[in-house]
Formats: structure tokens, sequence, C-alpha cells
């Protein structure tokens, strides 16, 4: 029996009207360890495709987060994957339970940006 043969996806950050990268810009701000594992698991989700849990989780249809535990606590990544490419919509460290509204809200918007071209 041959195995599933998976392609690693692409991967682009939501860009603003104005040309500005939100998640890219957020990402910058890390320090190095919490860069480094954040950096980890989206290789894997990458080259991995479709995961799920603990690592993945779907929010919604065609709506995702990366689950990322970081030496300060824990950090999420919102995606959404077009054709062959993940796009990452929005990230932010978590705080509580309880995923935020406006974080989620965000991440909706940018998400139909892109479907829309």
């Amino acid at each position: 029996m041959i195995g599933r043969v998976r392609s690693r996806l692409g991967m682009r950050f939501y860009a603003t009207a104005r040309g500005r990268e939100p998640v890219r810009d957020w990402l910058a701000e890390l320090d190095p360890a919490t860069l480094r594992a954040v950096s980890e698991d989206l290789q894997t989700v990458q080259i991995g495709w479709p995961l799920g849990m603990p690592l993945v989780r779907k929010l919604e249809p065609g709506l995702w987060e990366i689950r990322s535990s970081v030496p300060t606590g824990i950090v999420r990544v919102l995606f959404t994957v077009v054709g062959a490419e993940l796009v990452l919509l929005s990230a932010f460290a978590k705080k509580s339970q309880m995923m935020p509204k406006d974080e989620l809200a965000v991440a909706r918007k940018r998400m139909k940006d892109i479907l829309r071209g």
C-alpha cells in the first residue's frame, strides 16, 4: 500500500490595503524563545497539514488556530488556507480560556477580505 504524499503548504501573511502585515509585525516583537516555538509550530502545520488537536483547532468553517505553548504562556495564530497557502490572519498572547472576541472578529474580517480577492 502506498502512503499519502503530503505537500508542504506555502505561507503568507495577511496584508492590509496599505501593505502592513500585522502578524509579521507581531512576530518581530517576540522574544527569541517565543519566536522559535511559534516558528516551529508554523513549520509543523506547513509540513503536516491537515492537522488537529492539540496543535491545531478548527474554530469555524475556513478558520483555524495554531495553539503554541511558549515559555511565557500561550500564543495563538489564527489562519485560513487558500489553495496551497496558509494565510496568517491574526496572532496574540492568550490571557484567558476564552477566545478574545475582538481577535476572532479581526480574523473573520481578514479571511473575508482574502476570499473576496
